[in-house]
């Protein structure tokens, strides 16, 4: 028999409390439900694991929704295997396009631009939307999501590095749980279940250290996007695995780290363990430290957001510690990756600074990948960006929006004075 009373789960994904007729909600838990999801970002490295995950489980989840950007090839191929009833892509151009590959007569709606990410993000059927979209992009779209009561499986970590004062607000504002997909911020999500709040000293966040973390400084210099996205563990998109490489990831991280688990930055450590095991870990006020462990595939934390509060049985392979052998551990070296240093400043000022960090960072990311400036110089924008802004407080997504636009101007005035 279950405790009581038993918590069971509505089929939009809201708690229900009953205490009468515990055997029957024994019987039917939470999985009998088809649970509907939309997906920001379908097309991207985490909507399509997503997608995968999905697939090996038709009779738990139904898509709705996919908001997809420019690649539209792909969004017809994912149309084809989901059957959404809504999709959304950048702008008319692609819509038109799309419209022309899928077959004759469909019903599905087409949408464009911000609006149809809005769409898809409040569609009335979604019990869950999966943020995955990459960049400051996916604010608009996700708290749309959160303001009409989605429950949200966030990857999307440069929303609340932009705007996470307002993010997290309007959820609670909403009762919405926030389920986190990076694998850093699962694997403290995990530790923290069943624990309270008030009994955490710190969070530890490890880190990879990317291709370049014992890479002299005078290398740097000569460091080319092919190098840079070669990581060495983790398969990911472009954008985060430059990130990576700078180690600005793990700055974004401790940020949204502050924000979803409401500690501060103090109490926020980063740690690089090449090996990439070990997740993250929670530091209790004891001493004990519990850590989320197993190999580096993101299909892992995106499962556990799909399913929550359960997780799914899969075939992922398991951990061989024996195999895997040693782990081990350092202290990021802030002198050759100032990025991390930078995020905690940008921390310790007004919301807006956090803001611009991130949209210096997109823009100078951008330019490096297309080869308009050095490795090095990624970090040297973002922080010129961030010398040439005075910190304030946000009130509004669009304050937020407001902040994100000035740093993208500054830093490519930044950038062409470079050359």
């Amino acid at each position: 028999m279950p405790p009581w009373p038993w918590r069971v789960f509505r089929p939009d994904g809201q708690p229900l409390f009953c205490h009468a007729l515990p055997l029957l909600l024994y019987r039917f838990p939470q999985r009998a439900f088809m649970k509907k999801i939309s997906i920001l970002g379908s097309t991207g490295f985490i909507g399509a694991s997503t997608l995968k995950i999905i697939s090996a489980f038709p009779d738990r989840y139904k898509v709705i929704g996919l908001a997809a950007g420019k690649n539209v090839s792909a969004l017809v191929e994912q149309i084809r295997i989901f059957k959404p009833e809504v999709v959304s892509v950048a702008n008319q151009a692609l819509a038109e396009k799309l419209r022309e590959l899928l077959p004759p007569r469909t019903s599905l709606a087409v949408l464009v631009d911000h609006a149809g990410m809005i769409e898809v993000a409040t569609h009335p059927e979604a019990d869950l939307v999966v943020s995955a979209m990459v960049g400051s992009v996916g604010l608009i779209p996700t708290m749309a999501a959160l303001k009409s009561g989605k429950r949200l499986a966030l990857a999307n970590k440069e929303t609340l590095v932009v705007a996470g004062k307002l993010v997290m607000e309007a959820a609670r504002a909403q009762g919405v749980d926030i389920i986190p997909i990076d694998s850093e911020h699962s694997a403290i999500f995990q530790a923290l279940q069943g624990h309270r709040k008030d009994d955490v000293r710190r969070l530890i966040l490890t880190a990879s250290g990317g291709p370049f973390w014992n890479t002299s400084i005078k290398k740097l210099q000569s460091i080319t996007p092919e190098d840079a996205l070669q990581h060495p563990v983790w398969k990911m998109g472009k954008k985060i695995t430059i990130d990576s490489a700078t180690l600005m990831n793990k700055g974004l991280e401790v940020i949204e780290a502050h924000w979803l688990f409401n500690l501060p930055h103090e109490s926020i450590e980063v740690v690089i363990h090449p090996q990439s095991i070990i997740h993250s870990m929670v530091e209790y006020c004891d001493g004990s430290t519990l850590a989320q462990m197993s190999l580096p595939d993101m299909k892992l934390p995106i499962s556990y957001a799909l399913a929550y509060p359960e997780r799914l049985k899969n075939a992922f392979p398991s951990l061989n510690l024996a195999k895997v052998g040693t782990l081990t551990f350092f202290e990021p070296d802030v002198k050759r990756f100032s990025a991390l240093q930078l995020a905690y400043h940008a921390l310790r000022e007004e919301e807006s600074m956090c803001a611009v960090l991130n949209g210096a960072n997109e823009v100078a990311v951008e330019a490096f990948l297309h080869k308009r400036i050095s490795f090095p110089e990624i970090t040297m924008v973002i922080e010129k960006s961030m010398n040439n802004h005075t910190p304030k407080k946000m009130h509004t997504v669009e304050d937020a929006m407001d902040v994100d636009a000035w740093a993208r101007r500054t830093a490519k005035k930044i950038i062409n004075s470079l050359r």
